[in-house]
């Protein structure tokens, strides 16, 4: 676990490492030393070093970019997951998402964040144009707004179609104000930062786990040209990922969601959350998830949780069970048993927030406020190289998936054997590779849509075309004066 290392040396890091706090507030965090605000002499870097390293702790911090509206938005939604906690907690926001009832009035902090984010983006890339520097270290961070801007802009696209691009800076309310562009045209300003990105950001940042990375600009245009339908570039892109010999799988699937995890080899964005003696640089989206009970069980507020059809969507002995679901009754694989359902409110709990309990007790407290937030690991660029290789029938598809399968089965050969047989075969078990490899993180209900499979498997659910993409925030559209037009059938 490569978990901020340098934190003594260099005072800057609080702005990668997360500068909102849990228990202190803004003012005090930015007096504190060696947590504080860089000054002239501590990085030998680009004069918009600060600016660029203060965009990783608003990935953080903003509402609505990485708090618990992501896994409303990319869990819940899907067959994978629905609301948890108890029956009366958050029943509306339920509806809105395990039902499809969507809603106009909730949610408005997922657009609202991601804007704010993209603003900021906006303010240091508009300032590096503005100061005519070409040195390397001032480009690198106009590189990491635009992979920052067009990772935002590729969740926007994803949750509600056509929005506005805005690439000024935002001095009155009017500059943002803008009517939506076509998806088409996000997809465009999307791949425009990211093949800047590609080109000018580092392979890896060894001694800063967590900023961006020209992989991570591949892996994102790959994962785009694979939701365009553009196969050879999502292959080639992910290709240049695989190819790049800055990542591997990390060989035990329970170690990659436990905290030796984190920043692992396997990385190639993570959200960097903390604590630091008694403070926490976290927000609610792990504590949000936790077992919710009572005493040593009070680990969180019990959202986000499997469904029965992701329990039996497993293939036999599939060991990733195990470390993706956490079951009411059972042993925790610590040693610990946890209570039965009743009492607690749900059968089931995401085993990928749960934390080590020996590392709960040497902090004193048992919700997770420390672990990252995994938006791009490297089992995701090599399905998606399997999909797209397969989608242009090329055999190097299987080849792909058993790499992840092979990791899968942990050297167990009567386990996940490797898929053979033709596009359609592979079709089929690619698909349900990337359910269950990636299950509670946030794939499903977007993989389910682009496949056009959404209305066929969440249908009995209520699900209806429309749905694949959330009604923008009544606020938004009011604000703007009529310029924003809703999105059709809300």
């Amino acid at each position: 676990m490569k978990k901020y290392k340098f934190i003594i040396k260099l005072s800057f890091i609080a702005a990668l490492a997360l500068p909102i706090l849990n228990s202190c507030n803004d003012d005090d965090f930015l007096n504190m030393k060696p947590l504080g605000v860089a000054t002239d002499g501590d990085l030998a870097a680009g004069g918009y070093e600060e600016k660029a390293f203060g965009l990783y702790g608003k990935i953080r911090t903003e509402g609505g970019v990485a708090d618990w509206n992501r896994y409303w938005f990319q869990s819940i939604r899907s067959d994978d997951a629905a609301k948890g906690s108890t029956p009366t907690d958050a029943a509306t926001l339920g509806n809105v998402m395990d039902k499809y009832q969507y809603a106009k009035t909730e949610f408005a902090s997922n657009w609202n964040g991601h804007f704010s984010l993209i603003y900021a983006c906006n303010d240091l890339i508009v300032d590096i144009e503005a100061s005519g520097l070409k040195d390397q270290g001032t480009i690198v961070n106009s590189a990491e707004a635009k992979a920052i801007r067009a990772f935002a802009y590729f969740d926007l696209r994803r949750d509600y179609g056509a929005v506005p691009i805005i690439l000024n800076k935002i001095i009155k309310p009017s500059d943002g104000v803008k009517a939506k562009n076509t998806v088409a045209e996000i997809d465009a300003q999307i791949i425009s930062d990211l093949e800047f990105a590609a080109d000018n950001l580092p392979l890896n940042w060894p001694a800063y786990p967590g900023r961006a990375t020209k992989g991570f600009a591949n892996s994102l245009l790959a994962k785009l040209y694979l939701y365009q339908g553009n196969y050879a570039k999502a292959l080639a892109k992910s290709e240049e990922v695989i190819n790049s010999g800055q990542y591997a799988l990390v060989s035990s699937y329970e170690t990659l969601f436990s905290e030796a995890g984190d920043n692992s080899k396997e990385s190639v964005f993570e959200v960097q959350f903390l604590r630091l003696q008694t403070t926490n640089y976290a927000n609610n989206y792990w504590e949000s998830q936790g077992v919710r009970g009572t005493s040593t069980w009070d680990l969180g507020w019990g959202f986000n949780v499997p469904t029965t059809d992701l329990v039996n969507a497993y293939e036999t002995g599939d060991p990733r069970k195990a470390t993706t679901i956490l079951f009411s009754g059972q042993n925790d694989g610590f040693g610990n048993t946890l209570p039965a359902s009743p009492p607690l409110a749900q059968k089931y709990w995401n085993k990928k927030a749960y934390t080590t309990p020996s590392l709960r007790a040497s902090y004193g407290v048992n919700k997770n406020f420390w672990k990252n937030i995994k938006i791009i690991r490297y089992a995701d660029v090599l399905l998606i190289a399997a999909e797209a290789a397969n989608e242009l029938g090329n055999p190097k598809a299987a080849s792909y998936l058993e790499k992840v399968r092979a990791r899968a089965r942990g050297g167990n050969s009567s386990l996940l054997p490797a898929i053979t047989g033709g596009q359609t075969t592979l079709r089929t078990a690619i698909k349900q590779e990337r359910r269950i490899e990636f299950a509670m993180e946030g794939e499903r209900f977007y993989d389910l849509v682009r496949w056009g499979d959404a209305a066929s498997v969440l249908g009995g659910l209520g699900y209806l075309d429309k749905n694949k993409y959330y009604p923008i925030p009544q606020t938004a559209i009011d604000q703007s004066g009529g310029v924003l037009i809703q999105n059709p059938n809300y």
